[in-house]
């Protein structure tokens, strides 16, 4: 009798654990990653972790080395292909490497393609379904082009507008991604892309209407002659205006640069962006747990408007007063509105926030050093209350009656 019931509960067990193990991919906190990776060894891995990364990206001979370090891994492999699942040789091969690393405790994603093209997507729509059918607890992970590419890069037509949002329209529907990521750079050495917040607000869009959480890769590079080296005031405007947006990861373009390529490291050595970029992650990480548990309601922008920013609404529960360049994002749950983002539009210098809310309402602010709100100062005989913000810098509060 106590062999049979011993039997029944080991069998329950593994059913469990089969179950959970069956489960479909959810993100479960903010991505913090980079392209161009560092060579797969101990002492890198290390460095990556200490600087509050928490995916990195491999071969499958790196996953033990992520695992050391607590790190979750991008799998990358040629066999990763659409054109792998019409070779019956190459897809055994691949099916004995989904087999090797499903149940690695490091993998998390496996990398499929950078920047397809619509006339690519039915093929990765198979890859994506296959993997989903051979492992569903991992990501298949794609990264999409930016606005500014071409009709013809992104495979559709019409304006600026109509053809990316077409682009994302056929991307959601015919691949049925998990998570949308695209890459937007628009730091030049002599002025500034116009259209961030526009790309930032189609994604949001699309992946809202989609059901699925979104990436956004910034710019830690000069390697194109245009483009200008970020000061880590800018890179935080693109990390909180991005989570602001509702966004869920952050991925560096790039991470290892050699030669003349900067990224946050150059031939092995950290540049001046690399500490300022482990700071950003640690804010990212601190706030992470509170923002997973809020949809996003909402995103506004102060004038001057730009392209794509829409005005804060006369119904919002938070207004902003005064002079200023500022992002609102508001968040909550079940459509209700109980936290808000503020950032500071502007890179260059400081700016004080003056915002009215509505009346009997209180804030608490989110303290990124000690991970625990704290009660915010009351409002002044103005009926305003005064947020103070670095360049670039954003700030998350909490709604209370």
């Amino acid at each position: 009798m106590i062999l049979r019931c011993m039997l029944i509960l080991v069998c329950l067990c593994f059913a469990l654990s089969c179950a959970q193990a069956q489960q479909p991919w959810k993100l479960t906190n903010i991505i913090i990653t980079f392209w161009n990776a560092p060579p797969v060894t101990d002492e890198a891995e290390a460095r990556v972790a200490a600087e509050h990364y928490n995916l990195t990206w491999t071969a499958a001979d790196g996953l033990d080395a992520a695992a050391r370090h607590g790190l979750r891994a991008m799998l990358q492999d040629p066999l990763l292909d659409p054109a792998t699942l019409d070779d019956a040789a190459k897809k055994a091969q691949l099916d004995a490497l989904i087999d090797r690393v499903k149940g690695h405790p490091a993998l998390e994603a496996y990398f499929l393609r950078d920047e397809p093209s619509v006339a690519d997507f039915p093929g990765l729509g198979r890859l994506v379904a296959y993997l989903r059918e051979r492992d569903p607890a991992h990501l298949a992970y794609i990264n999409l082009f930016p606005t500014y590419a071409s009709n013809e890069q992104l495979g559709t037509q019409g304006d600026v507008v109509t053809a990316y949002k077409e682009h994302l329209r056929q991307y959601l529907e015919i691949v049925k991604p998990a998570l949308v990521s695209y890459d937007h750079y628009q730091l030049f050495k002599d002025h500034d892309g116009k259209e961030y917040f526009l790309n930032l607000a189609l994604i949001r869009e699309a992946a809202l209407g989609a059901g699925v959480p979104f990436l956004n890769i910034v710019q830690t590079s000069d390697g194109e002659k245009v483009w200008r080296y970020p000061t880590g005031d800018e890179l935080r405007y693109l990390v909180y205006t991005t989570l602001a947006y509702g966004g869920r990861g952050i991925s560096y373009f790039i991470y290892w640069g050699s030669g003349q390529y900067r990224g946050l490291y150059l031939d092995g050595k950290p540049t001046e962006l690399a500490p300022q970029a482990a700071e950003l992650n640690a804010e990212i990480d601190a706030l992470s747990p509170k923002l997973m548990k809020l949809d996003s309601l909402g995103v506004y922008h102060t004038k001057p408007l730009p392209w794509g920013g829409a005005a804060v609404p006369a119904d919002s529960p938070i207004q902003i007063a005064g002079p200023g360049e500022f992002v609102l994002g508001l968040f909550g749950t079940k459509g209700r509105v109980t936290a808000f983002m503020i950032v500071n539009r502007d890179y260059r210098k400081s700016a004080a926030a003056h915002i009215i809310l509505a009346e009997g309402a209180r804030i608490a602010e989110f303290d990124r050093s000690r991970g625990t709100w704290r009660r915010y100062a009351a409002a002044g005989p103005d009926g305003t209350i005064t947020i103070d913000l670095k360049p670039g810098d954003g700030r998350l509060f909490r709604l209370a009656r």
